[in-house]
């Protein structure tokens, strides 16, 4: 059956009106300063764009020079609402944002659902922000691309991996990681945490649950960079209270290259 999944979190972790929203990442993207060097892969964060869209571009801002090259998005994130084994695809046909629909690479798809830890779980995407929130970034920075979403529950680092690994030869697929670093700490103790976490991502060395909500994920990707030989670089590091929150109690954002 073919369906679109509609917008989950537009209006509350961004604009709901499509020039609002176009201007908005415009914005972040042209204060960031990613020079489009190459990239296989990505980390950027997913808070509510107040937030975390600043870092958010830093990460997309490098895609400027890929802009027609990169053709198929691989998007990776945690799953917060819904608790699943494994990863967990959409099969919506489409996923729609105030900018337009982007469709899935449903071949793809259904290659992916041949592995054990595949499965689809549209109850995990329907309410799901940590991808979504990507997608207008993706929309301004690339032409015409397909997606395939993937939602991380309890899963080895292996296992993300021998998904990921998948794409790792084609200059045409781009990796995604979405999280967030530290939750909740004052800013100084945020700040050196996520130094830490930052240090440990440019090793490839694997994170503990208590650095990254998306750790799963990101714990996938890294150990695909080691088989690889990609170098992971820090772009941007910065947290809530340095953008739009508080600082006694605060959320860290980080953007990585890989390559």
């Amino acid at each position: 059956m073919s369906w679109i999944r509609p917008p989950a979190v537009a209006g509350q972790f961004y604009p709901a009106t499509p020039g609002t929203l176009q201007a908005m990442v415009d914005d972040f993207l042209a204060e960031a300063t990613g020079n489009g060097e190459p990239s296989r892969a990505l980390i950027a964060p997913h808070a509510g764009y107040i937030y975390s869209g600043p870092i958010a571009a830093s990460a997309y801002a490098c895609l400027r020079s890929r802009r027609a090259q990169v053709r198929r998005v691989v998007l990776l994130g945690p799953a917060h609402r819904v608790p699943l084994r494994g990863l967990g695809v959409s099969s919506a046909t489409a996923w729609a944002t105030p900018l337009g629909n982007v469709p899935l690479d449903q071949e793809t798809i259904e290659e992916l659902i041949a592995l054990p830890q595949v499965r689809y779980h549209d109850e995990a995407h329907a309410g799901e922000h940590s991808l979504e929130v990507h997608l207008p970034f993706l929309q301004r920075v690339l032409a015409d691309f397909s997606l395939v979403p993937l939602v991380a529950g309890e899963a080895a680092p292996r296992e993300v991996a021998k998904v990921l690994a998948r794409f790792a030869g084609d200059e045409s697929t781009l990796l995604v990681v979405s999280s967030d670093l530290s939750h909740y700490y004052d800013y100084e103790q945020a700040r050196a945490l996520d130094r830490a976490t930052s240090e440990a991502i440019e090793r490839l060395q694997p994170l503990q649950p208590q650095q990254a909500c998306g750790r799963v994920a990101i714990n996938g990707l890294l150990e695909l960079a080691r088989q690889q030989g990609w170098r992971a670089r820090t772009l941007d590091l910065r947290n809530s209270g340095d953008t739009a929150g508080p600082r006694h109690q605060v959320v860290g954002y980080g953007a990585y290259l890989f390559g």
